[in-house]
């Protein structure tokens, strides 16, 4: 990590009106969970329709098992890292004003964030397509497959985005918001592939603000839109930003 850029990047939070945060898978790896794509990511191992919307209406069953395998044998497990915890610690300290995620792992609030906007949904929760119970995912008896609702027996669907469906749209205001409010911009740990949420900083960027990329190696938005690239760990960049805080 440049020392400099550091100094650069902490200089930029310290005079910004209003920072936001906005992550991808990278900043959970080191909780453990994996990411989606490349080499020893979750598509490399499991079969992603899966979460086609389609096909999990048609075949439950089957999808569930997948989807067990996929995040509750991870995700209920998992704990935030010291990425998790700096961005928590820069909120509480008046730095940071929000995280917009893509995660669904839940970790951010874990680590005692408060303002997040869950812009893919969240695994932490299922719900019921058919009358909208909402039910947490450590209340769900994982052996018995699929997870029912308790008032219409109709099976449960994780309340995170699948292929087919709209961002929510709450999610997707909020997140938009942001692009024309906050002037920093935290980018950390996502590589711009996964669209909508890839145009998020080149929208910001667009209207004006500074974009401070954290990851371990360039991405979609290290030549296009990053003013300062900050590589190594988010959890070294982190807890480096918040103690020169």
């Amino acid at each position: 990590m440049d020392s400099l850029l550091l100094e650069q990047a902490v200089e930029k939070i310290r005079g910004a009106k209003r920072v936001v945060a906005f992550t991808g898978a990278g900043i959970s790896v080191e909780s453990g969970v994996p990411p989606f794509r490349g080499e020893n990511g979750i598509w490399a191992n499991h079969d992603p329709s899966c979460l086609d919307v389609k096909n999990f209406n048609a075949n439950p069953d089957e999808a569930w098992k997948e989807i067990r395998a996929i995040f509750y044998d991870h995700f209920l497990a998992a704990r935030p890292n010291a990425a998790h915890l700096a961005l928590a610690e820069m909120e509480k300290a008046g730095y940071l004003q929000g995280i917009i995620t893509q995660n669904i792992d839940n970790l951010h609030q874990k680590a005692g964030s408060k303002n997040v906007v869950e812009f893919h949904g969240s695994s932490q929760r299922l719900v019921c397509q058919t009358c909208g119970e909402i039910r947490q995912a450590d209340e769900v008896n994982w052996v018995k497959l699929p997870p029912r609702c308790e008032d219409c027996n109709m099976v449960l669907k994780p309340d995170f985005v699948f292929f087919g469906e709209a961002i929510p749209m709450q999610a997707h205001k909020q997140a938009s918001a942001e692009t024309l409010m906050a002037d920093v911009w935290l980018v950390i740990g996502t590589t711009g592939e996964v669209m909508p949420a890839a145009s998020l900083p080149v929208d910001a960027k667009r209207n004006g603000k500074t974009i401070i990329e954290v990851n371990v190696c360039p991405s979609n938005y290290t030549d296009t839109v990053t003013d300062i690239f900050l590589e190594g760990k988010a959890s070294e960049v982190l807890k480096a930003i918040m103690k020169s805080l």
